[in-house]
């Protein structure tokens, strides 16, 4: 069996947007997460931390926009729009809000799938250009994904270790 590429929470309302990416995400080895709702969203990406969102800006709770701003205060997960609003006032709120891409539906699949690969690629390019954090005697590497403590290895779960870099990155303000 092929290891997962990662986790993908998909963010929809529409039940045939979910029938359609569940399957194509999961035959592509990703994993694959699904919310309905703004604030089902928003937990899930606190408690799973996945690796990608796509984000469907017409939800019955709340706007996209304030998904992704409210997500913005905790992850920088890359965050795909998927979204049937084309205007471009709509789509530069969107970037500048922090979305990493915007894909206009009705949407190629090849074309999506691509750009969630080099939306992950820069994810990555970014987590490992970073240099650790050192906190007395806490050291977060971020590159190696090794956290020491007095000079001890520590083991952490991909969440914990997540948890734990977003905290030393705002250290004061947490």
């Amino acid at each position: 069996m092929t290891p997962s590429l990662g986790t993908i929470l998909v963010v929809d309302d529409e039940p045939q947007i979910h029938r359609f990416l569940n399957p194509a995400l999961t035959a592509s080895n990703y994993d694959y997460l699904r919310a309905e709702r703004g604030d089902d969203a928003l937990r899930l990406a606190a408690s799973r931390a996945p690796d990608a969102v796509l984000l469907d800006l017409g939800l019955p709770d709340m706007d996209g926009h304030e998904v992704l701003r409210r997500l913005r205060e905790f992850s920088d997960v890359p965050v795909i729009i998927l979204s049937a609003r084309d205007r471009e006032a709509e789509k530069i709120a969107a970037l500048d809000g922090g979305a990493d891409d915007y894909v206009e539906k009705p949407f190629a699949l090849g074309e999506l799938l691509a750009r969630l690969r080099t939306a992950l690629r820069h994810h990555l390019r970014k987590d490992n250009a970073e240099t650790p954090v050192i906190i007395g005697d806490l050291v977060i590497d971020a590159v190696l994904h090794k956290i020491t403590l007095n000079n001890t290895q520590l083991a952490l779960t991909k969440r914990e270790h997540a948890l734990l870099m977003l905290l030393a990155r705002n250290q004061g303000r947490v």
